[in-house]
């Protein structure tokens, strides 16, 4: 048939909207992968016929070389995801050395408006998409959808392998655009520390808890919104999630919580909801088949025995065996999926006198278990005694893997004593086939996990077999090669792309490095994979927690007999990288990054040296040392890197960064522009390039600088224009630090200048959130003071040593300017800001309103107003000259005011509605009249 886009076809309880590429399962999305629904697309085109495997992949993948296994995984994913076998439905045959035929009776029905749905608007949640079909627990999800919207707190408590996982998910996913702030899953399953629960739920809300924030702080951050938090596997951190819980509670009134753990929390304000198991036949009924397979326990099996056995007929004969079989299992779902996978290879009979003979032997040693954790654990190791010991050593290999992992990394990990490469393949997918692997199924890549009771079991069985050691030490190497190919594709392809490649393997490399930096594990190569997974911290701005890594790194490797400068030195830069950001110009983030110059230029490494320099330079320039910062931007020219395009592209950036804030707008402005011709004729502008020492997207902070620029020079409005091109950029490529970067030096800056105060407030308030999110506390400090001006908020002392924010506070509002600042202006010290300072100063001395004191205001404002035109900053030039002018009007000097103050004004080609100019505009008009006749 061919499938048109004003159509709907009807099969089983689904229909299909092709224009829309959407499938619906009664009222609710059934969310496939895009290979998945490619694949149910042409298999309905084609429906009751045989469609080859050739064609299926041309189809499906036009513009890729792939292999049949793409294929056949994304098949297996489809026909689980719809249930295919379910109370003996079949929806897709595979026809033997011939391909797949759809073969379900279907209808086509015209359809006016196709049916919105909340689930693929982007943000609005993180579940994953679902893989199998949930059987036998749809009454249940029903009650509790209506619950959470009057309990707010639930706990789905059962044994491992009961369900747990799969009935929350399937609630949030019927919950699915009923938050306003979305629903968001955070699975425990991969942390053992306690105190990293906040951090990583921070990650997942888009904020940060700063090292004084408390956890009620922290959950006070959600007073105002309105989402579902689903928290799954919580029984190894019952207490830590038990306390959070209560606090979100109190402090948030729109947050409900789902969460699932093998036990209660014990938490004020849950309720408890315990999963049973599946329903099963009772076993002295004589029933038909059709009433059999109206129990969930005998469904879930006859589906899952299809899935892995194409041909497996249940007939009335093996009915009793079956029940039978259910019954022994205890209705346990992970338990009967296990048992099904085996039905190929023993049929019913077999499988019955295996689990018969298996459970008395097995279960002998767990008496004190209970029922059925019991029955789980002899389930396991059932499957496990049934798998060759190839199969066995691969299971147990794989249970280092904390996330997803690919083919080529299961092989890395896998392969050493006993195992050959040429075995893993058939390995893996044996223990798919035996419901002992789950396969995750991308549109690009496939990936492969263990479920976490599984994943506990097989490290058990690692750890007894004194394998561990070694296995760790292989999952650490292929971190560390992930890693180095990381490093070398961070410049060469898009970030979102490399983020979405590499980011997932973030929970092995947490897992890595907490074993690794352990005095048991393999030192020497954790030490190297802090140092190489930077990029990777860095991009996901996750400087604070790197840094952590970065400082027992260190140590270690100060302690070793011979250490390595090179590693020494990667390191110290991640450091002072970190450092700068979570604690700004501390003792600790200079000598990261002076330790870091002095190995690289004893290993004559011209790149580290620029990455030292620079990264010292931004400490300078944040502390107000300007001067420094200027002359350690000459050393740039001593260290020869017009060679490479790149680094000579950073270093020249730099120096427009020095020049600026040491005063020079002229020349600060022809080095900026030249920068951005030559970041666009070499394709880098809109591209993500990597600064170095401080990291921030070069395109952003090129353009940054060029908007400062443009605005002291009396040039309003191409500065917003350039500021908001730099922060589109950050937001693109969404780079937090990149983003905090620009809206603290430009963005917020600019909009208040030119007195567009709700989009000063709008930025203001992104600034907070993403300094807030990624724990960027120097920028996040920055923010609270811009409030005091920006919102009106009470005032807060400003940080000490703090040289740059207090002179931007004094552009901002003409705060109070004391001693320390008026001596760095009369000291040339305060560079870019000295007029202002000095201007402010004056203002000060005119408000006492004492002749002496306006007599050397004047004074003040005369040397104001000749560094402004000295450094070629057209607005300071203006701010100065109103403030005389205003106080020759207050003296009769109405002439000299005017001669002085409209040759200015008339320099300005723009803005002429921004706060300055318009109060200039209004104080000529003044002049003017009073002017003699």
């Amino acid at each position: 048939m061919t499938l048109s886009p004003e159509q709907a076809i009807h099969f089983g309880p689904y229909r299909i909207f092709p224009g829309q590429r959407l499938v619906m399962e009664a009222d609710q999305p059934l969310r496939l992968g895009r290979r998945a629904m490619g694949i149910l697309l042409i298999l309905l085109e084609h429906a009751g016929e045989v469609v080859s495997k050739q064609q299926l992949i041309a189809g499906v993948w036009p513009n890729s070389v792939v292999e049949d296994i793409n294929l056949r995984v994304h098949m297996a994913a489809l026909r689980k995801a719809l249930g295919d076998g379910q109370a003996g439905q079949r929806y897709i045959v595979t026809v033997a050395q011939r391909g797949y035929s759809f073969v379900a009776p279907y209808s086509l029905e015209q359809i006016e408006q196709p049916p919105e749905t909340e689930a693929s608007k982007p943000g609005i949640h993180n579940l994953p998409v679902r893989r199998t079909r949930m059987i036998g627990r749809q009454l249940l999800v029903d009650n509790l959808v209506t619950q959470l919207a009057r309990q707010r707190f639930i706990t789905l408590v059962g044994p491992g392998g009961i369900g747990k996982t799969t009935v929350a998910l399937r609630v949030a996913e019927r919950l699915i655009g009923r938050y306003r702030d979305g629903i968001r899953l955070l699975d425990l399953a991969p942390l053992n520390d306690p105190a990293m629960i906040t951090a990583h739920l921070a990650t997942l809300l888009d904020l940060s808890l700063h090292d004084a924030e408390t956890i009620s702080g922290f959950a006070g951050l959600l007073r105002d919104r309105q989402m579902l938090l689903v928290i799954d596997n919580c029984e190894h951190l019952v207490d830590a999630i038990a306390v959070l819980c209560e606090r979100l509670l109190r402090a948030a009134p729109d947050v409900h919580i789902l969460a699932t753990s093998r036990e209660s929390l014990r938490a004020e304000g849950e309720y408890v909801q315990r999963l049973e198991s599946l329903d099963c036949p009772p076993p002295i009924a004589v029933l038909d088949r059709t009433q059999a397979l109206s129990f969930s326990a005998l469904q879930l099996f006859v589906e899952r025995a299809m899935a892995s056995h194409d041909s497996f007929e249940l007939s009335d004969e093996e009915l009793p065996l079956l029940i039978e079989i259910c019954h022994r299992l205890d209705g346990i779902p992970l338990a009967i999926e296990l048992a099904a996978a085996q039905v190929g290879h023993f049929g019913l009979s077999g499988l019955l006198a295996q689990l018969q003979g298996s459970f008395r032997l097995l279960t002998q040693g767990f008496q004190t278990t209970p029922g059925r954790h019991q029955t789980l654990r002899a389930t396991l190791d059932w499957s496990y005694e049934l798998l060759s010991p190839c199969e066995q050593t691969c299971l147990r290999r794989l249970g280092v893997f904390r996330g997803g992992f690919t083919l080529e990394s299961a092989a890395a990990v896998i392969v050493g004593e006993h195992i050959e490469p040429n075995e893993v393949f058939g390995s893996i997918t044996q223990l798919v086939a035996k419901s002992l692997l789950n396969v995750e199924v991308g549109d690009e890549e496939v990936f492969y996990r263990l479920l976490d009771t599984t994943r506990s079991y097989a490290m058990e069985k690692l750890d007894q077999a004194a394998d561990l050691p070694g296995t760790r030490e292989r999952h650490i190497q292929r971190c560390l090669a992930l890693m180095h190919q990381a490093q070398i594709d961070w410049e060469n392809i898009p970030t979102g792309l490399w983020i979405e490649r590499y980011a997932r393997g973030l929970e092995d490399i947490r897992s890595a490095l907490e074993w690794g930096l352990r005095v048991q594990g393999p030192q020497a190569l954790a030490i190297r994979l802090a140092a190489t997974s930077t990029p990777l911290w860095q991009e996901l701005s996750l400087l604070k927690e790197h840094g952590v890594y970065v400082r027992r790194a260190l140590a270690l490797l100060d302690a070793s007999p011979e250490p390595c400068p090179r590693l020494k030195m990667a390191l110290k830069l991640a450091l002072g990288s970190s450092c700068y950001h979570t604690q700004g110009g501390s003792a600790e983030t200079i000598e990261a990054f002076v330790c870091a110059r002095t190995l690289a230029r004893h290993n004559n490494d011209l790149a580290g040296q620029l990455r030292a320099v620079s990264g010292h330079m931004a400490v300078n320039l944040s502390c107000g040392n300007y001067q420094m910062a200027l002359e350690q931007s000459q050393l740039f020219d001593r260290l020869g890197l017009d060679g490479d395009a790149v680094l000579s592209l950073s270093t020249h950036r730099l120096r427009v960064l020095a020049l600026h804030f040491a005063g020079n707008q002229r020349l600060a402005r022809t080095h900026a522009e030249e920068v951005i011709q030559r970041m666009a004729q070499s394709g880098h502008l809109n591209r993500f390039t990597h600064g170095f020492g401080v990291q921030y997207d070069q395109s952003v902070a090129a353009l940054t600088i060029l908007a400062r620029i443009l605005w002291i020079q009396g040039q309003p409005e191409q500065a917003w224009r350039t500021a908001r091109q730099a922060l589109d950029i950050a937001l693109q490529i969404n780079h937090g630090t990149s983003i905090c970067y620009t809206l603290a030096l430009a963005g917020c800056l600019i909009a208040h200048y030119n007195g567009d105060t709700r989009t000063a407030r709008e930025l203001l308030r992104l600034l907070l959130e993403q300094a807030q999110k990624h724990s960027v506390l120097l920028f996040y400090t920055w923010a609270q003071q811009y409030a005091q001006v920006i919102d009106g908020d009470p005032v807060q002392a400003t940080p000490p040593g703090a040289g740059l924010i207090k002179e931007i506070m004094v552009t901002l509002d003409g705060a109070f300017v004391d001693d320390d600042l008026l001596l760095r202006a009369d000291t040339g010290q305060a560079g870019w800001s000295t007029a202002e300072i000095l201007r402010a100063r004056a203002d000060g001395l005119i408000a006492e309103d004492c002749p002496l004191k306006t007599d050397a205001a004047e004074a003040v404002l005369v040397r104001s107003l000749n560094v402004a035109q000295h450094q070629g900053a057209l607005a300071w030039e203006l701010r100065s000259a109103t403030s005389l002018a205003q106080l020759w009007q207050g003296q009769g000097r109405y002439q000299e005011a005017h001669a002085l103050l409209a040759p200015i004004y008339a320099r300005f080609t723009e803005g002429h509605a921004t706060p300055d100019l318009i109060k200039v505009r209004r104080l000529l008009d003044e002049l003017q009249r009073q002017l003699p006749v």
